[in-house]
């Protein structure tokens, strides 16, 4: 009888134990390790928004990767990575080997409102750039125009704007974004094209510093100016305004998606807006009076 039970309760605890080992490695938004692959131009909101992640949920660890973009996209078709930033528009074929490869439909979460600009050095006497100078000065052998390396997104995406191939522009390279703005007084008849969210950060003093070195040039197109502030990203005015977007390949609904929708919560959107940048997702805020 004894040993009737003792059987019973060792078989009753091994099962117990087995169910308590599945529960830990079943998929879970709040704990877990995450890597998440983004262009060097906007890893700085790619980080707060982590960050603001794991101090909500504190059993999880997410790492920040920097990556050309386009590398990126293709190890998460390779799922060497289960989600990464991107900011230009896919072509049809690339859409196509997304759903084909990760077995999912093509949904871009879209969380923030970011800005390709135009910098020069703060003592330069240039006051602005037209849309034609951007694109006679990308097919010139001069090279004025720096950029941060191939296969990055300022490149696809200026590229993009101007219905080119990024291999049929002309520009010179300082890899980097704050590198270029750096590097720029070297350089006096250079423009350099970065990201906004290499230096939106208002109260940041690296981002202050940076912005003291150079100064973002508006953009001219039909007779009008378009500055990268607030109302030129919101309203996309701004010429090179650009929609940040996080694609997965998890199909459950584990960390990578957890992080996703907090991004794209109210809580979330407020880190992209403390970083300068523009919210994609807009919440009404209701003042109630008493």
């Amino acid at each position: 009888m004894r040993s009737s039970l003792k059987i019973a309760l060792l078989s009753m605890m091994s099962i117990i134990a087995l169910g308590c080992k599945k529960e830990d490695k079943s998929p879970s938004y709040h704990k877990g390790d995450l890597t998440i692959l983004t262009d060097e131009s906007f890893k700085s909101v790619t980080e707060a928004l982590a960050d603001g992640y794991m101090i909500n949920y504190p059993e999880t660890r997410i790492k920040i990767v920097t990556q050309k973009e386009d590398l990126a996209f293709l190890d998460l078709l390779k799922d060497k990575a289960r989600i990464t930033v991107m900011s230009r528009d896919l072509t049809p074929e690339e859409k196509k080997a997304y759903e084909e490869q990760v077995d999912l439909k093509f949904l871009p979460a879209r969380f923030a409102a970011d800005a390709v600009v135009f910098v020069v050095p703060k003592d330069s006497p240039k006051q602005s750039i037209s849309m034609d100078e951007i694109k006679s000065g990308l097919a010139s052998d001069a090279k004025n125009f720096i950029f941060d390396g191939t296969n990055s997104s300022n490149l696809n995406f200026v590229a993009q704007k101007l219905n080119k191939q990024p291999k049929d522009l002309k520009f010179s390279i300082i890899p980097g974004n704050q590198n270029i703005v750096e590097e720029l007084g070297k350089y006096p008849d250079k423009i350099g094209v970065i990201g906004l969210n290499t230096f939106s950060r208002p109260y940041d003093k690296v981002s202050e510093k940076l912005r003291d070195i150079v100064k973002v040039l508006p953009i001219e197109d039909k007779g009008k100016l378009y500055t990268p502030d607030n109302n030129g990203l919101r309203e996309m005015k701004y010429p090179f305004t650009r929609v940040l977007y996080f694609l997965t390949n998890e199909g459950n609904f584990n960390i990578a998606n957890g992080f996703i929708r907090y991004s794209c919560t109210q809580l979330g959107q407020m880190i992209v807006e403390k970083e300068g940048l523009q919210p994609y997702n807009i919440y009404k805020r209701e003042v109630q009076m008493r």
